[in-house]
């Protein structure tokens, strides 16, 4: 009997360290959120014949591709998505309702991660000035530090400020994006830490960049291979500064001085490289997928936009950044095979918005396409409500494709807000490249379940949006006539790649509509953890194992 007993415990011991090891084992060391800056879903489709096994491929054949996701708000823009696929909502309830956006209360436009209560960690600049503080919801990765007591790591990494600090949320161990000008490091913000980390502060010393600013932007293959875009000559494209054409190859040694030195970089596929190199540099020193809890790692690739906005979606420009950007992920995933261990880490790779084909391009194809500009157009507000109201000096701000009145000059005309707006709406839609105008009363008062207005609204935030939205004709932006943005709800904004890979994940893929809130529940459930605190958004079940 004595011997029966610790025999007994013994088994129920080892019965409880199966079940816990059982349990752990479902989740990854390591979950790696990328997300491509102006990635059309097409671009997929489009240079699949020249991608490599180990890149795009590798997710597509090897993971699971939900090849109808969408958007579901307006407006497209950078920081809203980032913010958007990390929080599982829209800006109705996270409150990121552009990169830039018209503070109704400091009556002056201001910038979304801007903080002057924290300052630059790793330089003298003002570029570390930021902060996470208009984000009023949490991210996933929030929600893991929450779940794990606050243990395991959250670092976040971009070219781009915004497009590090909002996906790794307030929690985040360390944050770091490039700074360029004369400057050419990588940087953080004091919200963070009060010096960089050794690995970092190594990575600057080293400079890398200089290395790659070291060689002209040439095609990786033969340029008249690149069959699948327009010619390189062409009238649609901006030429970097000090260059005749916007024609290959692009002599970056020599144009560097003339755009903004080390900034130069963020406009070619090296900096898409560079970014990997930091975060490889970050796996290796922040020591990621390596303890007892699930580190989080957000990767965002910000060049792919600066050559978007430049040389537009049909350019020889954009399918050569893409070709490279192909090379540097397969690069990136080996690594990670390495380091963390294959079936060790989970990862998804998505876009922030897409990108509408150059206006003046499609004008010379025959399709539909306009320019639009803010300032003829607040022309024609201001004409119209000093007619209708006899003064024009009831708009206060016109951007984003927004309209902020001016409550006190209302109020001491003693006109009444709401019927200034609707008039306002009603003629505005008489107006040149304005499809649809609703008023902010309608948008609170109203629940549109589909459609453009349904974006609308849910891109609409009650405590901080305008009092007049708009929603411009379809191909018609607000930029120069040569290179193109985004920024609207239709699809060729909306529609971008979702693939979700590795441990925990299915083969295969799906037809069905998803939209990119989902993304946020979807990882919540797989680690088993709390849905980001205002998610909106579904399980996508069907990628799941």
């Amino acid at each position: 009997m004595k011997k029966f007993i610790p025999l007994a415990f013994f088994a129920i011991i080892c019965l409880s360290n199966f079940t816990v090891n059982k349990k752990n084992i479902k989740k990854p060391k390591l979950v790696v959120g990328i997300v491509i800056d102006q990635m059309r879903y097409d671009y997929l489709t489009r240079f699949a014949s020249r991608y490599g096994k180990g890149g795009f491929n590798r997710l597509l054949n090897k993971g699971f591709s939900l090849e109808n996701t969408h958007y579901n708000y307006i407006p497209t823009y950078t920081a809203v998505g980032h913010a958007s696929i990390y929080t599982g909502t829209t800006p109705f309830n996270h409150a990121i309702i552009g990169n830039n956006w018209y503070d109704k209360f400091l009556k002056e436009t201001i910038y979304c991660v801007d903080d002057n209560n924290y300052k630059t960690i790793g330089n003298t600049g003002k570029g570390g000035k930021k902060s996470p503080h208009k984000l009023l919801a949490t991210t996933i990765a929030d929600q893991l530090k929450l779940a794990q007591n606050m243990n395991g790591k959250t670092i976040g990494i971009a070219i781009k400020d915004r497009s590090a600090i909002l996906p790794a949320g307030h929690t985040a161990n360390g944050v770091y994006w490039f700074d360029g000008g004369s400057k050419g490091d990588w940087i953080t913000s004091s919200y963070y830490m009060d010096k960089l980390p050794n690995w970092v502060q190594k990575f600057n010393t080293d400079k890398i960049a200089d290395t790659y600013l070291s060689k002209p932007w040439e095609t990786l293959y033969n340029i008249n291979t690149y069959t699948e875009s327009i010619a390189d000559n062409n009238n649609f494209e901006e030429p970097f500064k000090g260059e005749l054409k916007p024609v290959f190859p692009h002599n970056i040694p020599e144009l560097r001085s003339k755009n903004k030195n080390y900034s130069i970089i963020k406009g070619i596929p090296a900096g898409n490289t560079l970014t990997t190199d930091f975060v490889k540099a970050a796996v290796i020193g922040e020591n990621l997928g390596k303890s007892n809890y699930t580190d989080f790692l957000t990767i965002s690739y910000s060049s792919t936009d600066y050559v978007g906005h430049q040389f537009g979606v049909a350019s020889k420009e954009t399918q050569d950044t893409y070709l490279r950007l192909d090379k540097d992920l397969a690069s990136l995933f080996k690594f990670l095979d390495t380091q963390i261990g294959k079936g060790n880490y989970t990862l998804f790779l998505t876009a922030d918005h897409a990108a509408v084909h150059v206006p003046s391009y499609l004008q010379s194809v025959k399709i539909p396409a306009n320019y639009f500009s803010y300032k003829k157009f607040t022309e024609f507000v201001n004409s119209f409500t000093k007619k209708h109201f006899n003064s024009d000096a009831l708009v206060e701000n016109i951007s984003n494709f927004q309209i902020f009145l001016d409550k006190k000059k209302i109020a001491k005309l003693k006109l009444n807000t709401n019927k200034v707006a609707q008039k306002i709406a009603d003629e505005v839609i008489n107006y040149k490249g304005i499809y649809k105008s609703v008023t902010a009363k309608t948008l609170q008062n109203t629940t549109f379940s589909s459609g453009i207005l349904n974006s609308l609204q849910n891109g609409y935030n009650q405590k901080f949006s305008g009092d007049i939205m708009l929603v411009p004709t379809p191909s018609t932006i607000s930029y120069p006539k040569k290179g193109s943005t985004h920024g609207s709800g239709y699809s060729y904004d909306t529609h971008v790649p979702l693939l979700f890979y590795g441990k925990g994940i299915k083969k295969g893929s799906s037809k069905k509509k998803y939209e990119i809130i989902d993304i946020a529940p979807t990882i919540s459930n797989l680690l088993e953890i709390e849905f980001p605190n205002a998610a909106t958004g579904k399980i996508i079940t069907e990628v799941l194992k």
